[in-house]
């Protein structure tokens, strides 16, 4: 199984693609050193430093026509990863 999930693409992620940082939703019980493994070897690019992020989930609530029902979102683990200068990830490649 893999440590990375998938790769965070959103407007705040890509502005720190232009100084080298990626981001990433990773596993839980994850290390930085498993994180920088991983990506050295799916990438193929030399990962300078890791940042983890760990994030509570939200809770939410709906309503029914018996009554209101109230869940939990799960929690999670990102990760930014900043790489080698002149070292480019490309989420697109694969489209």
């Amino acid at each position: 199984m893999s440590i990375l999930k998938k790769p965070i693409v959103t407007e705040k992620a890509t502005s720190l693609n232009e100084k080298g940082q990626y981001a990433f939703e990773v596993e839980r019980t994850a290390n930085k050193v498993e994180i920088k493994k991983e990506i050295e070897k799916l990438y193929g690019v030399t990962v300078i430093g890791i940042s983890t992020i760990r994030t509570q989930g939200k809770l939410k609530s709906r309503f029914t026509k018996t009554g209101a029902v109230t869940g939990r979102r799960p929690n999670g683990k990102k990760a930014i990863v900043t790489v080698k200068e002149g070292d480019v990830i490309d989420f697109y490649s694969g489209i």
